[in-house]
């Protein structure tokens, strides 16, 4: 019998489906924060996410022993078009360095010992030019979908997702034009040695990306066809799987961030698992973080994706359980408590 190929449809009908928060969890987060030795907010937000990590985990006390940090790569036929200051041949080798633990990420991940995995996508099948036609057909976004849909595995207690791809921030920029509207430069970063023409190609070829795909744009799931990649749309697959299994997301930058933008489209609330770990520097990310509404774990100004944001913010998420889980209470510390800040 041959095998069933996915298709966008049956996307559409997993998106019907995807569980709520567990209030309940919730709820019992929020007292315990409540109950700990400390001023009410005194840990900010590091509160904030413990009680979303209890949201989504559905669980107390919280767990972080079991991190995941999965990289999707691929190549985009838009780099041809003279986009990007890294070679097209620059995915290639980034991906050795990472097979060879030497990247930024390897060390990250092997710090808060994450499970660090790096999926390479077809890299010598890149993505067509989007400004003549879509970048996928909607099978092959269909099955890059379920690819990364089949990177989630039970048992984890964080996905966090990275992106690697010459040229996939204008791809994630054309996704956003294509999905919030605005002006083409209003979603383009401004990268270290890009130059002004550069810096106008980029603009001509996104805006032209969004006009030859004009028919898509009623439709998230076909914009991210006509104008994504396929680490992008592995990405969605990987957000939505999560949510099915109720593991919380941290979306590395601005190509995750587009990505997840698909589902925000789509509606809203099927972001509420995911939270951002960095902002990419420029115009473009901080405009579409706020389209999300999503306020970043850190902004240290990293000219990088490729997990190492996502890596840091796994640390944060590991101090915030460790304090909601282990801090003395008002009353095993034998004080008389208050809610007030001192």
């Amino acid at each position: 019998m041959p095998k069933k190929e996915p298709r966008l449809e049956e996307v559409r009908t997993l998106l019907q489906e995807v569980p709520g928060p567990d209030l309940e969890a919730r709820a019992a987060a929020l007292a315990r924060q409540q109950e700990l030795v400390k001023p009410r907010g005194g840990l900010g937000r590091l509160e904030e996410v413990a009680v979303w990590l209890a949201t989504w985990q559905g669980a107390q006390p919280l767990r972080m022993e079991r991190p995941r940090l999965a990289i999707f790569a691929a190549n985009h036929g838009i780099a041809r078009r003279g986009v990007s200051i890294r070679p097209g041949a620059f995915t290639q080798e980034m991906m050795k360095v990472f097979i060879d633990g030497g990247g930024a990420v390897n060390q990250l991940a092997a710090l808060v010992k994450a499970d660090l995995r790096v999926y390479e996508m077809a890299l010598e099948q890149p993505s067509a030019d989007f400004t003549q036609g879509p970048a996928l057909s909607e099978e092959a976004c269909a099955r890059a979908l379920a690819y990364g849909m089949m990177a989630v595995e039970p048992g984890f207690d964080v996905m966090a997702l990275g992106a690697l791809g010459v040229a996939n921030s204008i791809s994630a920029a054309a996704l956003c034009h294509g999905l919030f509207g605005g002006e083409a430069a209003d979603w383009l970063d401004q990268s270290e040695g890009l130059d002004d023409e550069m810096l106008a190609r980029q603009v001509a070829v996104v805006g032209e990306g969004v006009a030859a795909n004009r028919q898509a744009l009623d439709d998230p799931l076909k914009v991210l066809s006509a104008l994504g990649g396929l680490e992008l749309a592995a990405i969605v697959g990987a957000i939505i799987a999560c949510r099915l299994a109720r593991i919380p997301v941290i979306l590395d930058g601005f190509v995750c961030s587009a990505a997840a933008a698909v589902l925000h489209a789509v509606e809203p609330q099927l972001l509420d698992h995911c939270l951002v770990a960095q902002r990419r520097p420029g115009p473009g990310h901080a405009r579409l973080l706020e389209k999300l509404d999503k306020s970043p774990l850190v902004d240290l100004e990293l000219g990088v994706e490729e997990g190492v944001g996502a890596a840091l913010a796994i640390q944060l998420l590991q101090a915030a359980a460790v304090c909601h889980n282990s801090m003395a209470t008002w009353r095993t510390a034998g004080l008389r408590g208050t809610l007030s800040a001192h």
